[in-house]
C-alpha cells in the first residue's frame, strides 16, 4: 500500500508511515510526495526523467488530508522544470514546495569518459539498524530497511510513495537522513533541515540506496550543512545536500512542588 493514498486529483491522505519523530510528517516523505506526483506525469507529458529535485519545508506538515498544485515553469525542450506545492486541505498557507527538473535522455559519444565510481556492493552483509519511536508508533523509518557499513548508510524502501512514482522520489526519503547520519556530535541540539536537494546523473540500479554522508556545523551562528555522495550497488549515482538549522532541545518542565 502506498505511503500516501490518492483521494482524488491532487488530494492525498498520508498513512502513519509518513510521520516524523516530532509530530506531523517527515520532510523526506513530503519531498517524496511532491516529486512523485511530477514523476507520475512525466511519461504522459513527455517531460523525460527526473534528474533533480529541490524541496523547501516552509512549516510543519500535519498528519491531515493534503492538496497539491503543479505549475509548469518550463516545458517543451529537452529540459523541463515543474513546481509542486502542498497545503493541508482547507488552509491557505503552504507547508512545502518542490522544483523538479526533468530531462529527456539522449546518448552522446564522448571518448575518454567512464562511469563514475563504478564498484560492486552487497548491503545485506551489514547489520540492520532499527530506529523506533519512544511512543511505539509507526513512522517514516518503518517504511524502509537501514544497514550501515564501511562508511555508507544503506536504505531500501519497502513501501511506495504513491502509485506510479519514479526512481527519484524513492531516493529523497532516505537522502533526507544525510545530515543526521554524519552529525559531528549526538544528542546535543536538534538539527532540522529547511531544504533538501537531490541530483542524479544516472538512474539507480536495484532497490538499495547508499549515502556516504558528511555534515558541518557552526554553533556560533546556529547553522550548518549536510551533504553526501549517493550510490547504488554498482557505484555512484548522484549527490544530496541540505542546509541545517541548529535548535536547542526544549528544557524539561520543572517538577510540580
Amino acid at each position: 500500500m502506498p505511503i500516501f493514498e490518492a483521494l482524488e486529483s491532487n488530494r492525498w491522505r498520508p498513512s502513519p508511515l509518513a510521520a516524523g519523530p516530532f509530530g506531523g510528517l517527515q520532510g523526506g516523505a513530503v519531498a517524496s510526495l511532491l516529486t512523485a506526483e511530477v514523476e507520475a506525469l512525466a511519461g504522459p507529458r513527455n517531460w523525460g526523467t527526473a534528474i533533480s529535485s529541490t524541496a523547501w519545508f516552509l512549516r510543519p506538515t500535519p498528519m491531515a488530508d493534503l492538496r497539491t498544485e503543479l505549475r509548469v515553469v518550463s516545458e517543451g525542450g529537452r529540459v523541463n522544470v515543474i513546481d509542486n506545492t502542498l497545503w493541508p486541505v482547507g488552509e491557505e498557507a503552504p507547508c512545502a514546495t518542490a522544483r523538479v527538473t526533468l530531462s529527456r535522455e539522449r546518448a552522446i559519444e564522448v571518448n575518454g569518459v567512464v562511469e563514475a565510481g563504478s564498484t560492486r556492493a552487497d548491503p545485506a552483509q551489514y547489520p540492520e539498524r532499527k530506529v523506533n519511536l519512544v511512543t511505539g508508533k509507526k513512522w517514516f523509518m518503518d517504511a524502509m530497511e537501514a544497514r550501515f557499513g564501511d562508511g555508507i548508510a544503506w536504505f531500501r524502501m519497502h513501501d511506495s510513495i504513491i502509485e506510479g512514482a519514479g526512481p527519484l522520489s524513492s531516493i529523497l526519503g532516505p537522502a533526507d537522513w544525510t545530515h543526521g547520519i554524519a552529525r559531528p556530535v549526538q544528542n546535543v541540539v536538534a538539527d532540522p533541515n529547511p531544504n533538501l536537494t537531490v541530483q542524479l546523473f544516472r538512474r539507480p540500479r536495484g532497490n538499495w540506496l547508499g549515502v556516504r554522508a558528511e555534515a558541518r556545523w557552526m554553533p556560533a551562528s546556529g547553522i550548518g550543512a549536510g551533504g553526501g555522495t549517493l550510490v547504488d550497488v554498482e557505484g555512484e549515482i548522484g549527490r544530496v545536500s541540505m542546509s541545517v538549522v541548529l535548535v536547542p532541545f526544549p528544557k524539561p518542565a520543572a517538577a510540580a512542588s
